[in-house]
């Protein structure tokens, strides 16, 4: 079974609704770490503090059609092609140790029902 690394980096914003739609197709877990980013336009400030819009990441191992499938749903369901709601990718995994035992046997149930 292949396993790619899904990143998706959002505004804090819209971390929840990520979630969501990730669980709704099928992501059983996620590692959310906090950061900000810094970007090309200038920051904004206000009364003399600086803003600086905290952001999301949101790191997920998937089996691979799943992560594309995950991606997908992002990319729509935050209209990642429509402005700075956010981005998201993946990479290929090599090795994993760590997998849930049930959550592979999630992946082998969705694969014999789509074939």
């Amino acid at each position: 079974m292949k396993f790619s690394l899904l990143i998706a980096i959002v505004s804090e914003e819209h971390e929840e609704k990520a979630r969501q739609i990730a669980k709704d197709i099928g992501a059983g877990g996620v590692t959310i770490l906090h950061g900000r980013g810094i970007g090309g336009e200038e920051k904004k400030v206000f009364w003399g503090v600086t803003y600086e819009g905290s952001q999301s990441i949101m790191v997920f191992v998937l089996e691979k059609s799943l992560s594309l499938k995950v991606l997908k749903a992002l990319k729509i369901g935050l209209k990642m092609d429509e402005g700075d709601s956010g981005v998201a990718f993946t990479l290929p995994l090599e090795h994993v140790a760590g997998i849930d035992l049930k959550q592979i046997n999630k992946f082998e149930e969705t694969i014999k029902e789509e074939i």
